[in-house]
Parts: structure tokens; sequence; C-alpha cells
């Protein structure tokens, strides 16, 4: 039942991630980098300190004593999830926000969730256990039913670009090692949690229970803004918008919309806390759990708003086919933790 409890939480998780992007389009004047910027400074920096200090008891205490080689490992790993988020967003604007999602998300479902037991030697071991069977081929077709929704979400937007007769930026070659590289990178946060483990097992010790987890976010997160920060204030500068933030649009929808987009945001990933303590032996397939789960949300979002309505049916068809894949790949994964721990 914990297992279950488990996969529901990222269930819930995933449902943060597949809809906190979507305030973006109430906004108002506002360039990407100051929309960027501050839904960033809300996720990634005040957020992760504020439920830290609510849900670890001694937190102070806790960071005196949890090891820094843990919370460093933690941090510059984050540092390295935030670049391959910012290649994630620039190469939308060359391949579109499917194919991007396909690629970028399907190597990040499998490297974040191989890397962690084969950095800790564990592999060999975990693939002659019970239920890995499942396991693998689980995270084998998670990665083909993401495939199969970006391939379906490319073949949406060329159907609206025959529509509306617009390919306009689309570029395969500089797109496509974009996808390549914010892949492997955004596969470094779930790896980040990992290395971040160590302070989560002292906050355990002080009490924090199930929500011990938390504290590894002040970490991963914070590394992953000081990169997106960079960066976006690069923009700032070249695009000159920095008066955006007190001069453009209208700044009570702008600022509520970023908020929300933070807190939705960090949501996917308290939840995402709260399903990795409950996954028993098998705790590296959270990662695999959550990415899948997230594109099959998103795309079953996309339907339930109509998104899809336009499409061909053969790209209809293509949907439905990744969209069956992905809960396939769930359930093998569920079963296969439920036999880890049985």
């Amino acid at each position: 039942m914990q297992v279950i409890n488990g996969v529901l939480y990222h269930a819930v998780g995933a449902s943060g991630a597949a809809l906190c992007y979507t305030p973006q389009k109430k906004l108002v004047g506002w360039s990407w980098q100051t929309y960027w910027l501050a839904q960033a400074f809300i996720c990634w920096l005040v957020v992760p300190v504020v439920v830290a200090y609510l849900t670890i008891p001694h937190l102070t205490g806790v960071l005196r004593e949890a090891p820094s080689s843990a919370m460093q490992k933690s941090f510059f790993l984050g540092m390295a999830y935030g670049i391959g988020g910012t290649a994630f967003g620039i190469a939308i604007r060359y391949v579109g926000f499917s194919l991007t999602y396909a690629i970028a998300v399907g190597i990040s479902c499998v490297l974040g969730t191989l890397l962690p037991p084969l950095v800790h030697g564990t592999l060999g071991i975990i693939i002659k256990s019970n239920g890995a069977a499942y396991l693998f081929i689980g995270v084998a077709m998670g990665a083909i039913g993401i495939a199969l929704c970006g391939i379906a979400g490319r073949n949406k937007e060329k159907d609206l670009e025959q529509a509306h007769e617009n390919k306009k930026g689309f570029s395969l070659s500089k797109g496509l090692p974009l996808c390549f590289f914010a892949g492997i990178l955004s596969a470094l946060y779930g790896f980040s949690l990992d290395q971040g483990q160590p302070v989560a097992d002292v906050a355990a010790q002080y009490g924090a229970g199930n929500f011990q987890g938390n504290i590894v976010y002040i970490f991963s997160n914070s590394g992953a803004f000081v990169t997106t920060m960079l960066y976006c204030l690069y923009l700032h500068v070249k695009e000159k918008t920095f008066r955006q933030y007190s001069s453009r649009g209208n700044l009570f929808v702008n600022y509520s919309m970023s908020v929300l987009t933070g807190l939705l945001w960090y949501g996917q990933f308290f939840f995402y806390g709260l399903g990795h303590v409950r996954m028993g032996n098998y705790k590296f397939t959270s990662w695999a759990i959550h990415m899948i789960m997230l594109v099959l949300l998103s795309s079953l979002t996309g339907l339930i708003i109509k998104e899809w309505k336009n499409c061909s049916a053969a790209t209809m068809t293509l949907l439905i086919s990744g969209l069956i894949v992905l809960v396939i790949a769930v359930l093998l994964l569920t079963y296969g933790n439920y036999l880890g721990g049985s």
C-alpha cells in the first residue's frame, strides 16, 4: 500500500508540473526573462526556505550537523540543472514544445533514473532483485511513450502550421543539440536530490519524517536559481528589459501569475518528496515515474482544453498510442516496486 500511496503522491506532483507554466498565457507586457526570473525567485529561492522552515524541526541544528559535502554536491548539480532548463527553453524556440519534450524529457527519464544506482554501484544488485525486470521494462516503455507523445505533438504543430501557414523559426540543426544537452543536464536534478540525501537523513533524525526531503531543495533549487539568474540578467542587459518589473503591463496580474507558477513548480517536488520516501527499496524509480506522469498529465490536459481539436486522425492515433504506453509504463513501475518491497 505504501508504494501505491507513493505513486499517487507522484501523480499529484506531476499534475503541478503539467500545469505550472499555464499562467504564463495571462502575462501582459513582460518579456520571457522577466517572467522567468520572477517565478524562479519564488520556486527556487523563497519557497524552499519557507517550506523547510515550516516542516523541518530544528532546521538550523540540522544544517549545522549535516555534511557540507552533500550540500555542495546538491547545489552544484542544481546549477547544472539550471543550465539544462535554460537550454530547454531555447530549444523550444527552434523545434517547438512537443519535440523538445520528447527528446529532453525522454533522455532525462532514462538517465536521471539510472544515474544514482550507477554511481552508487548498486545497479548490478538491483538487476538481480525481485521485480527488477518490471522496473527496467517500465522505464524503457516510459521513454517510448514520451517519444510517441512528442512526435504526436510535433505532428500537431505541423497541422497547425499548415492551417496558419506559419513555419517561422524552425531549425532542427540548432534545436536538436540543445534538446540533447537539456535532457542530459535536466537529469542531474534527480541526481542532485540523491546526492543531498545525507542532509535529509539528518533531518529525519531530528523528526522530519516524510518531509525530510524538503531540506535538500534549499541547495538543489538555489543552485538552479544562480545559473538561471545569470542568463536572465544577461538577457535583461542585452534587451534593456529591467524596467518591466516596475513599469510594464498589469503588474498585479504579472506578479500573481509568476507566484502561481513558482508555487505550482515547487509543489511538484514537495509531493515528489512525499512519494519518494514511500517507494521502498527502489526509490531511484521516483524520477522515471515523475517524468512519465508529467508527460501523461500534460498531454491529457491538452486534450481537456482542446489543444488537439484541429489535428488529423493520424496525429490523434499517435497521441492515444503514446498515452496508453505511458499508462502501462506506470503500472509496470508500480508493480515492480511492489514486488521489490514484498
